[in-house]
């Protein structure tokens, strides 16, 4: 049996791919909550199996669920509530925005550098309005998109026992992999949300602390939304920081007091995302950096801010999965970024 020549396959496996992330685009609506809902699942199954052990079956389904609904809808209030305040503070002090941007204008103006154009006459009260309501519009389809992950969440629950005992009664090689494989994944993912969800948690405080030494309004607001966007790695942080520094510059009137409070910031960003995470994180979820950022920015181009945030989950799940087949596991040492070892 012949077989295709090299050049071939790889043109074939990248067209593959193509599809598959043009298919994955376009059905994000049924999709992305199937996603989430796997992902919250590996999360909560644990806790649903010790409750199993001290109440009834149905019992424990419903304290999971109320324990993970509670927990969503927090974290979505807490981002709703935080930019909700950012945008009316924005609104009620356009005014003074636009002023400021005419400022920052004719400084440039008087040095010769035209960068007003047609953004200018479109940075106006009215475009401000319209993003805080974009905003609004995008809050109120995440609370569509977190019942309906609950709706998958609540079904998924019902059958995971099942599942998991028909995959141990089909006895093959394959079959014990793959439920080592999903058993090895809801672990790793668990450690990581523990890890982040720590690190998210300190962030905000610190950044909430900071804004208040500074001085800077919304210093609650602002921590809020650095607690919630750093569980996105890379971009959630960089956004968190840019916010806070053009607000800094609108307030104090200086473009020098607004680089102390991005460089403030940023600090606080590295030290969380690069020196103390990984060593919570240990070597067991050590991932490419490059990869976790190539995995957000696919994420995000698919789906946008929850493609974002489930892009890093899914290249953990890939990278467990490829160690438990021998011929994917050269592919599992490239995922990790670590150093071959003799």
């Amino acid at each position: 049996m012949s077989t295709l020549p090299r050049p071939l396959i790889v043109l074939l496996s990248l067209t593959c791919v193509v599809i598959l992330a043009a298919a994955l685009s376009a059905a994000q609506a049924v999709i992305a909550p199937v996603v989430f809902a796997i992902f919250v699942i590996a999360l909560v199954w644990p806790l649903q199996g010790a409750l199993q052990k001290r109440m009834p079956a149905v019992a424990a389904l419903l304290v999971t669920m109320l324990v993970t609904l509670v927990t969503l809808l927090g974290l979505a209030l807490l981002v709703a509530w935080a930019f909700g305040r950012v945008g009316a503070h924005v609104v009620t002090n356009a005014a003074q925005i636009q002023a400021f941007y005419a400022a920052q204008i004719a400084w440039a103006e008087a040095r010769g550098i035209d960068v007003a154009g047609s953004i200018a006459a479109q940075f106006d009260a009215r475009w401000l309005v319209r993003l805080a309501q974009g905003v609004l519009a995008q809050l109120r389809g995440t609370m569509s998109f977190i019942l309906l992950t609950m709706v998958f969440v609540l079904l998924g629950l019902l059958e995971v026992g099942a599942v998991r005992s028909q995959m141990a009664r089909l006895g093959s090689g394959t079959a014990a992999a793959l439920l080592r494989a999903a058993e090895r994944i809801g672990t790793k993912l668990r450690a990581y949300m523990l890890v982040r969800s720590l690190v998210s948690v300190a962030t905000g405080l610190v950044v909430w602390a900071f804004a208040k030494v500074m001085g800077l309004e919304l210093a609650a607001e602002w921590g809020a939304i650095a607690l919630v966007l750093n569980y996105i790695p890379f971009l959630g942080p960089l956004v968190a920081t840019l916010f806070p520094t053009l607000f800094a510059a609108l307030q104090f009137g200086s473009w020098g007091a607004a680089l102390m409070v991005f460089a403030g910031l940023q600090v606080m960003q590295f030290l969380g995302g690069s020196y103390i995470e990984p060593r919570l994180a240990g070597r067991n979820l050590a991932v490419s950096p490059f990869l976790v950022l190539a995995s957000v920015f696919v994420g995000g181009f698919l789906w946008g801010v929850p493609g974002a945030f489930i892009g890093p989950p899914a290249l953990i799940a890939a990278l467990t999965l490829c160690q438990e087949f021998l011929g994917a596991r050269p592919f599992a040492a490239l995922l990790s970024g670590q150093e071959a070892r003799d």
